[in-house]
């Protein structure tokens, strides 16, 4: 069977676009096989913008999602495959999706599946985010 993730994907970024939201994503930066521009990689992840704005050729495919953006004044091709996009959610209300552990795991570079203990080893986990009241 197919995976979920990249029909899920698909959705909710036609739904956050739909509603005059910024989508973006959480990516696993870890692996050869994603291409993502490194100096903005922390803790193993990377967050990007691929609202039809700030992206050129934006495919979001069964494999992967790729596109062209400007990274720092500089154009470059950003290709990730579906399995390394942990989240897709809207910049200003932080609604949308994480993707838990699903039958498309990450795979090393040399193709082999990473079991789960791998994977938590390889990248941190996030902080829950704190809301602080301002007065």
């Amino acid at each position: 069977m197919n995976s979920s993730r990249p029909y899920l994907i698909r959705a909710l970024y036609e739904w956050i676009e739909d509603n005059g939201l910024t989508p973006y994503i959480l990516v696993d930066a870890i692996g050869s096989e994603v291409d993502v521009p490194r100096k903005f990689v922390d803790n193993g992840r990377i967050i990007l913008n691929i609202s039809y704005d700030a992206t050129h050729n934006l495919v979001l495919g069964d494999d992967s999602v790729s596109f062209n953006a400007r990274f720092s004044g500089s154009a470059t091709d950003v290709s990730v495959p579906i399995s390394h996009v942990l989240a897709i959610y809207a910049r200003e209300n932080g609604q949308g999706m994480m993707f838990g552990d699903q039958e498309d795991t990450p795979t090393d570079p040399d193709g082999s599946k990473r079991d789960k203990s791998d994977a938590e080893s390889a990248t941190p986990t996030l902080k829950k985010p704190k809301l602080t009241i301002v007065k």
